[in-house]
């Protein structure tokens, strides 16, 4: 195993860790800002190191097609390219071929299909989306899967879980070992609890330097992605980092950590930052609402963010009914601190031994 990974202590399920990178150790559970084109969208590099981050996520979608692995790769790769110095976790570019690309063709080989952008035809393969992500100089590398779609019958399901580990096992060969690297293998499986199993056994058996549970957050609900976690989390191995893909809300987050995961990514505080919504200790905030005109208060007295430390309510709901950029800037600065912030806690509870009880207050308007 090429990526350091150590637990530092459990109450229940819930696991503290650090996981060394070549660029870092980041603590877990960690929180990984969405950074899709190779920038976490309305925060500088600085910005995001400030809120606590210590990863963040690329994409092998959006960058092979735009600028290309190719040209970031001669530019230095992604870590100089967007002058970020700490860890960088690349996802494979399955999901994004499913839901953005057009006239898509699925075989043993790979997903041909077209660019959203301008048309153009491409091949991925499990071998090309590693090696993409080696251009980019990803410290964690994801393994090309078939992200399901929800609802589905179960024998598409299963077919699509067992191309999924074929394409695991060929990413994995792909893969070019360096220290301080590592690639992560993807559990599929619906919301089928026995082909989650079946999953993560042959994952396992291939050998990955972490282990993810992708294909959730997709419309099924909060209980069944509670529930496929309890079925596949205990049947990965307990050495290695865990990773809820696309997860989520505060309370996701909470649930998960409770129930053994250490990573997560999402657009939702971002997206939140730039459509008036903020995430804080007693709930979200809808920065439209007209009840914060004249409210001179913080979005959240405890936290530490230049958001809350130099700025009122009322100057966040005038930004935000006024369509200024300023106001995304404010909010995702704010939204990303308070979700490092919400991992220290938690990591915090799980050293106290009082993780069971950890919660926050329901939201708020």
């Amino acid at each position: 195993m090429t990526l350091g990974f150590e637990v530092l202590a459990q109450d229940g399920a819930a696991r503290v860790g650090r996981l060394a990178t070549a660029h870092g150790a980041i603590d877990t559970p960690a929180f990984m800002p969405v950074g899709t084109a190779a920038t976490v969208k309305a925060m500088t590099p600085e910005g995001v190191a400030a809120t606590g981050a210590r990863i963040v996520l690329g994409n092998t979608y959006h960058l092979m097609l735009r600028p290309t692995a190719e040209r970031i790769a001669a530019l230095g790769g992604l870590h100089q390219f967007m002058n970020w110095p700490h860890a960088i976790l690349t996802d494979s570019g399955g999901f994004q071929v499913m839901s953005l690309a057009s006239l898509r063709s699925i075989t043993e080989e790979g997903v041909a299909f077209r660019s959203h952008l301008d048309g153009s035809k491409h091949l991925l393969t499990p071998e090309r989306s590693v090696d993409i992500q080696r251009l980019l100089g990803a410290d964690i590398t994801m393994a090309f899967d078939e992200c399901t779609p929800f609802p589905a019958e179960r024998a598409q399901v299963e077919a699509s879980m067992q191309l999924s580990m074929r394409w695991a096992a060929r990413s994995r060969a792909a893969f070019v070992e360096r220290p301080g690297h590592g690639i992560f293998g993807i559990v599929q499986g619906g919301v089928h609890p026995d082909l989650r199993r079946d999953s993560a056994a042959r994952v396992t058996e291939i050998g990955f330097d972490g282990y993810a549970i992708g294909g959730l957050a997709i419309g099924e609900g909060q209980e069944t992605t509670f529930a496929m976690v309890e079925a596949t989390a205990p049947h990965l191995p307990q050495d290695r980092p865990r990773y809820l893909m696309g997860v989520g809300k505060p309370a996701d987050l909470i649930g998960a950590v409770k129930r053994g995961i250490d990573m997560f990514d999402c657009v939702l505080p971002t997206r939140s930052g730039r459509t008036g919504q903020a995430w804080t200790r007693e709930g979200s905030l809808n920065l439209r609402n007209a009840r914060h005109a004249e409210d001179k208060a913080p979005l959240d007295a405890e936290c530490r963010c230049p958001t809350c430390t130099g700025h009122s309510r009322a100057y966040l709901h005038h930004l935000t009914k006024s369509g200024e950029i300023l106001g995304a800037m404010l909010l995702t600065t704010h939204n990303l601190t308070f979700y490092a912030d919400l991992m220290a806690m938690l990591r915090h509870a799980i050293r106290d031994g009082r993780i069971a009880e950890f919660e926050l207050p329901g939201p708020t308007q």
